[in-house]
């Protein structure tokens, strides 16, 4: 319940943070991305809202934030946390699997989403994969498990992370001062999260029409 209470309403959250904090509020924004996307284990933080309440602040003088930084520091937290959870993939794959405690940590039912994801898709998933919660953190995992050479995973992991932050940086800043947003945040993060989700709900009705079309032929 606290975590859905923090990601509904994280522009109170984050207000408290910068009235706390100031320009640390940068930092702490940094963390909670890096960490969304960089440990495999915390699918589950608020990437593409904080992004957008951040920017939404920005946009308003009195709480005094820089939204070139907000943009700046998201993309960097993002793709250093993505680079980082590849590299925790490639080690998945020659020691992780050894340790159970690490085979506890990772929900299977994400990572084999990812992994289905990244087959019907290839590369281009490091970058679809960024505008989908849970599955973005498990892609890069996936990428390192799957050999994929660093140099390709780096530039799709850039472009992914430039294109995501930017986005919701974008919007954010843009709709800020519309009281409408100002007065419904937390209708607003719950839109987010659906329109994040809604390529992977179409993808999974696509899957079963097919699979009931075959059964019916199969008849």
């Amino acid at each position: 319940m606290q975590l859905i209470d923090f990601v509904l309403h994280i522009d109170d959250h984050l207000v408290t943070i910068v009235n706390n904090f100031g320009a640390g509020s940068y930092w702490i924004i940094f963390a909670i991305i890096f960490i969304e996307t960089g440990l495999v284990i915390c699918p589950f933080l608020p990437g593409d809202s904080l992004v957008f309440a951040a920017a939404a602040m920005a946009a308003n003088p009195k709480y005094g934030l820089n939204i070139w930084l907000i943009y700046l520091i998201t993309a960097a937290a993002a793709i250093i946390g993505d680079s980082v959870n590849y590299e925790i993939g490639k080690w998945s794959v020659h020691s992780g699997a050894k340790h159970e405690w690490f085979n506890k940590l990772i929900n299977e039912k994400n990572r084999i989403a990812a992994e289905k994801y990244f087959e019907r898709h290839g590369s281009i998933t490091i970058v679809l994969g960024r505008f989908i919660p849970f599955i973005r953190t498990f892609v890069p995992f996936v990428s390192g498990g799957s050999k994929m050479h660093y140099r390709t995973f780096i530039i799709y992991n850039c472009l992914g992370g430039l294109l995501w932050t930017g986005l919701f940086s974008g919007l954010g800043y843009f709709f800020g001062n519309f009281p409408i947003v100002k007065n419904h945040f937390s209708l607003v993060v719950i839109a987010i999260i659906l329109v994040s989700v809604l390529p992977v709900a179409i993808i999974g009705l696509k899957k079963r029409m097919t699979l009931k079309r075959e059964q019916q032929f199969d008849k």
